[in-house]
């Protein structure tokens, strides 16, 4: 449960807040569970504060301050978090549905199970963060960073990844089912057993991919680049493959019928 002064203190607006967090900085704060809907705290310090639970939906969190937070289970359902830093927190299992995270920093968070369905992450930093399971459904990554991260089982269906940097991600059993790709750039990443059913992955750079045993039924793959890609056990069964390089790939029981040509 939260600590009553702490969250009378928070609530006493962000000059005493700031102040007492400067004087007392070797306090652990406690907020779990505390109700914050709709609450306005913009450009707050919440670093490492235990927020576990905690309802932050529909709340304003431009700029605000959770890095290495717990944030597990919390709901930030709607909420504004434009610009907020979210590096190195765990936000395992919380919901983030619908939330706007507009160049937030995400870097090397948890957010396994988070639900993450229909959230604004365009231009996001989010490197190196764990989204094993994560729901990404609809979700608009366009441009966000998610090199390196672990993208697991992940439901990214319909989301927009245009122009998203996925260079060595992991997204092996991952769900792209009709994403969008374009210009993406996924240098190494893995895509083993991959379902990119239908997926838009032009002009998408897929040098040395890991595509093994992919899904990549009707899949748009015009002009992409997959030089040295493993494409080993994929079908590409009505797939697009229009100016696309395939220089060097490794195409071992790889499905190609209906009409493809090189």
């Amino acid at each position: 449960m939260a600590n009553q002064q702490h969250l009378n203190l928070l609530r006493s607006g962000a000059v005493n807040w700031i102040e007492w967090r400067n004087k007392n900085p070797h306090i652990e704060i406690d907020l779990s569970s505390a109700n914050l809907l709709g609450e306005n705290l913009r450009g707050a310090n919440l670093q490492g504060v235990n927020l576990n639970k905690v309802n932050l939906a529909h709340a304003l969190l431009v700029r605000t301050n959770f890095s290495h937070a717990n944030l597990s289970n919390a709901i930030f359902y709607q909420a504004k978090l434009i610009e907020a830093n979210l590096s190195k927190a765990n936000l395992s299992i919380a919901n983030l549905s619908g939330a706007i995270l507009i160049q937030a920093d995400l870097s090397f968070g948890n957010f396994i199970g988070a639900d993450l369905s229909g959230a604004n992450l365009e231009n996001a930093m989010i490197n190196d963060a764990n989204l094993i399971g994560t729901d990404l459904q609809n979700a608009n990554l366009k441009g966000a960073d998610l090199s390196a991260s672990q993208l697991i089982r992940s439901n990214l269906g319909f989301a927009t990844l245009m122009a998203a940097n996925l260079i060595t991600a992991n997204l092996s059993e991952a769900n792209l089912y009709e994403a969008e790709l374009m210009t993406a750039q996924l240098y190494q990443a893995n895509l083993h057993k991959a379902n990119l059913t239908k997926a838009h992955l032009g002009n998408a750079f897929l040098s040395k991919a890991n595509l093994t045993e992919a899904n990549l039924t009707e899949a748009d793959l015009s002009w992409a680049n997959l030089k040295g890609a493993n494409l080993a056990g994929a079908n590409l069964h009505g797939a697009i493959i229009r100016g696309a390089n395939f220089q060097g790939a490794n195409l071992k029981g790889t499905i190609l019928e209906n009409k493809l040509e090189f």
